[in-house]
């Protein structure tokens, strides 16, 4: 069993090729007895992105504050506060924030997509 607060989980910048002004929280995964997923918090400042990639496995968003573009299937889709996605495996995907404020959303991948 585990509760704990996405305040009380400190936040790790992306470091990533590509990324800007984009933070990372794990809120549940393995080590948390979650084995084989992870659920992460990731926060994207204005004018942040996450890199426009692609990897072998899936993940599910949803979006829990402000507003921003998910590039997917190849255009770009306004996504806000109750917007939810599939990414299928391989499909080349990216997460902007063009407003004022910052963009949050919820990412749960299998545990080996937790780089």
């Amino acid at each position: 069993m585990y509760i704990s607060n996405a305040k009380k989980i400190t936040a790790a910048g992306v470091d990533a090729p590509g990324a800007a002004k984009v933070t990372k929280k794990s809120l549940v995964g393995p080590g948390h007895g979650w084995k084989g997923w992870v659920m992460r918090l990731f926060t994207i400042a204005p004018g942040g992105h996450t890199p426009r990639h692609t990897h072998p496995w899936p993940h599910i968003n949803y979006v829990v504050e402000g507003e921003g573009i998910l590039y997917l299937g190849g255009k770009e889709n306004l996504v806000e506060p109750g917007s939810v996605a599939y990414i299928p495996g391989g499909e080349e995907h990216q997460f902007m924030n063009r407003s004022r404020r910052e963009f949050t959303f919820i990412c749960i991948v299998p545990e080996e997509g937790d780089a």
